[in-house]
C-alpha cells in the first residue's frame, strides 16, 4: 500500500481580493492532488496584512509568523490597503518581512503566454515568449526598507546594498534553473541585468555573476543594462530565457513582464530561499473591486502550480510535480478556446467563471489522457 505525503501549507489570504483569489486556488490544488494520488495538503489560514494592522495594531501576529515559518510552503493572496499605512507613510507589507525573515533571496517571476488571449504584442514571434525573471529579494535598494532617513527635511536617503554571499546564491539559482530549462528544450541562457556602467555596486554584481558563470560551462551567460532590457522586453522578449537582476530593477521589470502576459492577474510569482518559499500572484489587493466577483484568480492558480513544482523538486515527491502539470495544463486548456476573457482584459469572466473553467478543463484532460499531465518546463 503506497503512503501519502502530507504537506502543511500556511495560507495568508491578506487584504482586498486576496481571500477571493486564494479560495479557488486551494480548491484546484486539492482537485489536482486527488487526480494524482499519494499527496495531501493541510491548509492553515493565518491573519496578517493591512486590515489586521488596522484592527489589532499588528500587521503580522507572532502566532501567524510562527505557523508560517513551520509550514512546508506559504501561499499568499495579496497584502496592503492604500489608506492603511505605518506612521512613516509606507504601506503595510508583511510579505516583505517574510522575505527578510526567511532569507527568500530569489524572487521568480515567470513570463509565459497563456494561449487564447489577445495580448499587447502583435508580432507572431510573441507566441514563443517563455522566460523567467529572477529578482534578488532581500537586499539591493530594498535593504533600506524601514531604514531610510530624512535629514532636516532637506535630504532623504536610502542605501543600495549588494553582498557577495547573496549574489552567489542568486546566480547559482539562475544557472541551475537554466540547466533544468535546457533539459526541457529551452535555450539554457542567463542574462545578468544591471547598471554596471554607472554604479560600483552593479559592477561588483556583474563581476560576481561572471565568476559563477564559469561553474556552468553548458549555460550561455551574457549581460544587458537595465534600460536596454526594458526596451528589449517590449521589442523582442522571445529572445530571452532566464534574466537575473537586483531587487528594485526586478520589481519594475516584473511588472513589464506581467503586461506582456496581459496583466497582473495572469502573472504568478515565488520567493525562494534555502529552505522556505512563498508563492503569490504579482497583483495587489485591488480594494476597488472587492466583493464584485471580478478578480482574476489565474495568477494565484499558476502560483499554486509553482508551489507544487517546488515541493516536488525540493521534497523529491514526483506526485507534486505531476499535480503542478495538471494545474498549468488546465489553465492553458481553459483559455485556449478563446472565449474565456477575464474582466481585467475587457471580458466578462470573473473569479467564479475562471475557476470553474479551469476545473472543467482538468476534467476534460483527465478524460482524454491516461492520467499523467504533460511535462512542465520548470519555473522553480
Amino acid at each position: 500500500m503506497s503512503s501519502t505525503h502530507r504537506f502543511k501549507i500556511a495560507v495568508l489570504p491578506g487584504d482586498g481580493i486576496g481571500p477571493e483569489v486564494i479560495m479557488p486556488a486551494i480548491s484546484l490544488i486539492e482537485a489536482a492532488a486527488k487526480r494524482v494520488g499519494g499527496i495531501a495538503f493541510d491548509f492553515e489560514t493565518l491573519p496578517a496584512g493591512a486590515a489586521c494592522y488596522r484592527d489589532t495594531g499588528t500587521a503580522f501576529p507572532d502566532d501567524s509568523r510562527a505557523a508560517a515559518v513551520s509550514a512546508d510552503a506559504i501561499l499568499l493572496g495579496a497584502m496592503g490597503l492604500p489608506d492603511v499605512r505605518y506612521p512613516d507613510g509606507t504601506e503595510i507589507s508583511p510579505q516583505l518581512d517574510l522575505r527578510f525573515d526567511l532569507g527568500l533571496y530569489a524572487g521568480l517571476r515567470p513570463v509565459r503566454l497563456v494561449p487564447g488571449l489577445a495580448l499587447p504584442l502583435r508580432d507572431p514571434r510573441a507566441a514563443d515568449i517563455d522566460l523567467v525573471l529572477i529578482r534578488e529579494s532581500t537586499e539591493g535598494l530594498f535593504a533600506s526598507h524601514g531604514k531610510g532617513t530624512v535629514h532636516d527635511d532637506r535630504v532623504a536617503r536610502d542605501t543600495l546594498e549588494i553582498t557577495r554571499e547573496t549574489s552567489e546564491r542568486l546566480f547559482d539559482t539562475a544557472f541551475e534553473l537554466a540547466c533544468r530549462r535546457r533539459q526541457a528544450g529551452r535555450p539554457g541562457r542567463v542574462t545578468c541585468v544591471d547598471k554596471a556602467n554607472v554604479f560600483t555596486s552593479f559592477a561588483f554584481f556583474r563581476r560576481v555573476f561572471d565568476e559563477r558563470a564559469l561553474r556552468y560551462p553548458d549555460v550561455h551567460a551574457d549581460h544587458c543594462y537595465v534600460d536596454a532590457m526594458a526596451l528589449n522586453l517590449v521589442r523582442q522578449p522571445w529572445q530571452y530565457d532566464v534574466l537575473v537582476t537586483e531587487n528594485m530593477f526586478g520589481d519594475i521589470l516584473s511588472d513589464l513582464g506581467a503586461a506582456l502576459m496581459g496583466g497582473m492577474g495572469m502573472a504568478p510569482s515565488a520567493d525562494i530561499g534555502s529552505g522556505h518559499a512563498v508563492f503569490q500572484p504579482c497583483h495587489g489587493s485591488a480594494p476597488d473591486i472587492v466583493g464584485k466577483g471580478a478578480a482574476n484568480p489565474t495568477a494565484t492558480i499558476l502560483s499554486a502550480a509553482m508551489m507544487l513544482d517546488w515541493l516536488g523538486r525540493t521534497r523529491e515527491v514526483s506526485a507534486c510535480t505531476t499535480a503542478a502539470g495538471w494545474l498549468q495544463d488546465a489553465v492553458d486548456t481553459a483559455f485556449a478556446r478563446g472565449d474565456l476573457v477575464p474582466v481585467e482584459l475587457g471580458g466578462d469572466a470573473g473569479t467564479a467563471a475562471i475557476a470553474r473553467a479551469v476545473s472543467d478543463a482538468m476534467d476534460e484532460i483527465a478524460s482524454q489522457s491516461a492520467g499523467d499531465a504533460p511535462a512542465r518546463i520548470p519555473a522553480t
